[in-house]
């Protein structure tokens, strides 16, 4: 969060004490409310409205009789009706011609937003502008909110802690009549020439301008990156429901979840996200909400009209609220759009339609969910693993007999604060049900089947809050480690008959400032073991980087009752009648810091029922960690209530084994395989 940026053109006219003549240019659509607008100032003594442009012209009686009407702009500028101001309300491809003939004639410009389809056509006419010496504001009315400055100020002060990361959601429902009412709504090129329309550019831009406004980014140099996902239930050529990623060049994250297939059309907002709590603007009716340990407060606040802020920049030299140089950052996204590849539309399979003819309109079911796990996570829906989304290419598949049974992510593409790390995700029974989640909304930092840690040397590679014992709860801390995968120095992939799939590979765990702390040796094996089980075994040992003993702890071990999860963890999706017992007990209550040979978890999940069955090796001390209620994970605790140390030479292993079947094993069953089964060769 930084604080505003300056607004102000680089180039302005001396002060002006004249009654301003304006021309609109286009009456139709949002012209419409342009008018309205118009003649508002009009009657408050603000301006004088002389002409108006359109080749469909308005209905008779509609305009004062002193209007002149127009059928083009260049019919309009030629018989030099004395235009001060020319506001430009029109399709999107024709915002960068029609600015660039009205500066060309020496007039000051609104233009409705999206501004330009292009960084070519932005530079056009910013090089313009600044030649002719006029203004050009750019019609982000949410800019003028006075809860702008509000937020920055309370940001400022501390009241959320510190910035996480800025969000905007927006889920709007858009009908066929919506798409068909022009030749280019709906799609990126019309004859040739850049639209570049969609939800993020055009139906739900104010979104994503005023995130960007609350970022602290505004001219292309304040970006660092923007990658989009951009998918379309529709039958169109532009996007409708996508995520973009933004990140500033100050370090900023910025995640937009937009939609125009939503179930019902909700207001949207743009939220900054803090260590201390969240502050919400819904930016159509200027509310805010700020919620905190201490509550939530509302607070509502004016708006400054963007028309009326150009005239007084005009008269007094004010600087403007949204002058086009400060929507280059929102440029840039519209470039990444532009430049992205097409689309991709969400299968028919995913998409449910209501209502007909003309009123007819798509709904991503689930969406809801999906964009507040995005929001959350700071992921893309492809890095979510949705279903309709495109599919990323995990590092290496592990297979069993040619079936993949798991994929292994090498977690480039999570968040700081959940502690990026390797994983495997999505895990897979012989005959396919998934059997791991990764990113779930309850904790977006659990992360399929892997090793993680809360406490290592106080850095936290588990992800999320850390709890602390000072503070006796959970409690941000900028902790948060990364795990990175050094080298392989071993892979089978395939496991077949008689042949065990292999990786060994070494991974740093490294601090916040990138220095290694850990040195960790991992292998994984797998098997098929029976028709419908295979088995994965993990084994790890965590050596010190350097010189000096290292201590791993977890919450347990830092004063959390029964809290101490960290080592090994298998994140579970979803599931219905489980079941999770150990040959000493079932139920959560039972299990959950049991010691026993193994412990079984059975339900019935997304692709029909399954059975896990964790198996410790022999003489283990390690409690299992186990929740049922609160959400679907088994592990095995590494530092249940006390922290263990890796010594120089003497690095802490562990090891365990997980049976995966398909179908519901009973405890004879789960004897019969822990007691025949040996290792894999």
């Amino acid at each position: 969060m930084t604080t505003q940026h300056s607004a102000e053109s680089t180039h302005r006219q001396p002060p002006s004490t004249d009654l301003p003549r304006v021309a609109l240019v286009g009456v139709h659509g949002f012209g419409e409310r342009h008018l309205a607008n118009l003649a508002r100032l009009e009657q408050a003594g603000a301006l004088e409205l002389v002409a108006v442009a359109d080749p469909n012209p308005p209905q008779p009686g509609s305009l004062a009789g002193s209007v002149a009407v127009y059928p083009d702009m260049d019919g309009l500028l030629a018989a030099q009706p004395g235009v001060d101001v020319v506001i430009i309300a029109t399709p999107i491809q024709t915002h960068a011609p029609l600015a660039l003939a009205a500066l060309s004639a020496g007039k000051d410009v609104y233009v409705e937003k999206p501004p330009v389809a292009s960084l070519a056509q932005f530079q056009d006419v910013l090089a313009a502008a600044g030649k002719a010496g006029r203004l050009v504001q750019v019609g982000f009315q949410s800019l003028g909110s006075h809860a702008l400055p509000a937020i920055r100020d309370l940001v400022a002060a501390g009241d959320i802690g510190t910035v996480l990361g800025i969000s905007a959601t927006g889920q709007w429902l858009r009908t066929t009549a919506y798409f068909k009412r022009s030749r280019w709504a709906g799609k990126r090129s019309l004859d040739g020439v850049d639209v570049v329309d969609g939800v993020a550019t055009n139906a739900l831009a104010h979104a994503v301008a005023t995130a960007l406004h609350l970022a602290g980014a505004h001219t292309l140099a304040d970006i660092a990156s923007v990658e989009t996902d951009l998918y379309r239930a529709n039958q169109t050529e532009s996007d409708d429901t996508s995520v973009l990623r933004v990140r500033t060049s100050q370090g900023t994250t910025l995640l937009c979840a937009l939609t125009l297939c939503a179930p019902e059309q909700l207001d949207p907002t743009v939220t900054v996200h803090g260590t201390l709590g969240d502050i919400t603007l819904s930016y159509t009716s200027d509310e805010v909400v700020i919620t905190t340990p201490d509550g939530e407060r509302r607070e509502t606040y004016a708006r400054t009209d963007l028309l009326e802020n150009l005239l007084e920049a005009r008269a007094t030299g004010a600087p403007l609220l949204c002058a086009l140089e400060d929507t280059g950052a929102f440029t840039a996204v519209l470039e990444a759009i532009r430049t992205s590849p097409a689309p991709a539309p969400i299968d028919a399979r995913y998409v449910s339609w209501e209502g007909g003819g003309d009123d007819a309109h798509p709904v991503v079911p689930g969406i809801t969910d999906l964009m507040a796990r995005a929001v959350k996570a700071q992921a893309t829906f492809a890095e979510l693993g949705v279903p309709w989304a495109r599919p990323l290419p995990p590092v290496r598949t592990l297979t069993v007999g040619g079936r993949p049974v798991a994929d292994y992510q090498d977690g480039s593409h999570i968040r700081a604060v959940s502690s990026p790390r390797p994983y495997l995700h999505p895990v897979r029974t012989l005959n396919g049900t998934v059997v791991t989640d990764h990113q779930p909304l309850d904790h977006v930092w659990h992360l399929g089947v892997g090793v993680a840690l809360q406490d290592v040397d106080g850095v936290n590679f588990w992800g999320g809050r850390t709890y602390t014992r000072e503070a006796g709860q959970y409690v941000w801390r900028p902790d948060h480690g990364s795990i990175v995968r050094t080298a392989t120095t071993a892979a089978q992939a395939d496991a077949g008959e008689g042949r065990a799939g292999k990786l060994q590979e070494t991974l740093d765990w490294n601090g916040p400032d990138g220095a290694p702390i850990l040195v960790e040796e991992r292998s994984w094996a797998w098997s098929g073991v029976a028709p419908s089980i295979w088995r994965l075994s993990l084994d790890f040992a965590l050596s010190p980087a350097g010189d000096k003993p290292v201590s791993l702890g977890s919450p347990g071990s830092n004063g959390r009752f029964e809290g101490g999860y960290g080592g090994f963890f298998w994140r579970l999706p979803p599931c219905g009648d489980v079941a999770v017992w150990t040959p000493a007990g079932s139920g959560e209550a039972e299990t959950h810091g049991s010691v026993t040979p193994w412990l079984a978890w059975s339900g019935k999940f997304d692709g029909g029922p399954a059975t896990l069955v964790f198996v410790a090796p022999e003489g283990s001390t390690d409690p299992w960690f186990v929740r049922v209620d609160g959400y679907p994970g088994v592990g095995q605790s590494l530092a249940w209530d006390a922290p263990v140390t890796a010594r120089p030479g003497s690095p802490v292993r562990r090891r365990v084994t997980v049976f995966v079947a398909d179908g519901i094993l009973s405890t004879t069953d789960i004897e019969d395989l822990t007691n025949q089964q040996g290792e894999p060769s």
